[in-house]
């Protein structure tokens, strides 16, 4: 159903992310048909002191600039950590078609945790959602960054 090395790939985003500071997520947009990697991104809130540089944000969006178009129905979006709110909605007005994504994040989480954003009547369009794909890794990457941080 899907490659695994997409979301291993994802975690080596999230790698860079963890060694430039940033919170460890990656984000990896693949266009479904080819399984060619459209973007490829980590976060950057804090190198850009803007707390919207979401690693799926700027994946979305640079995706649908090499595409050239707006919404990304034909692509799938491979994320290790569950999409937070502002990611979520990200995600339904880019039209995503999969979303495929690691860790649980029980206290920002919007996908199958917290405000359950897909399954609100203001989501008007939702995608196709796996988790859990890596998710011990990703979660051991996030548990390290904040042992670094205290």
């Amino acid at each position: 159903m899907f490659d695994n090395k997409f979301i291993k790939l994802a975690l080596e985003k999230a790698k860079e992310a963890a060694a430039r500071g940033e919170v460890p997520v990656g984000a990896i947009v693949v266009e479904r048909k080819t399984s060619k990697v459209i973007s490829a991104k980590h976060n950057l809130s804090e190198t850009k002191k803007s707390p919207i540089h979401h690693a799926e944000i700027l994946a979305l969006t640079e995706a649908t600039e090499i595409l050239g178009t707006k919404y990304l129905s034909n692509c799938d979006l491979y994320v290790t950590l569950e999409p937070c709110p502002l990611c979520a909605a990200a995600i339904s007005m880019f039209r995503i078609g999969r979303l495929f994504y690691g860790a649980s994040d029980s206290k920002f989480g919007a996908i199958e945790s917290g405000s359950k954003f897909f399954s609100s009547p203001n989501c008007h369009h939702r995608p196709e959602v796996f988790s859990g794909i890596c998710a011990e890794e990703s979660s051991k990457l996030m548990q390290d960054f904040f042992k670094k941080l205290r």
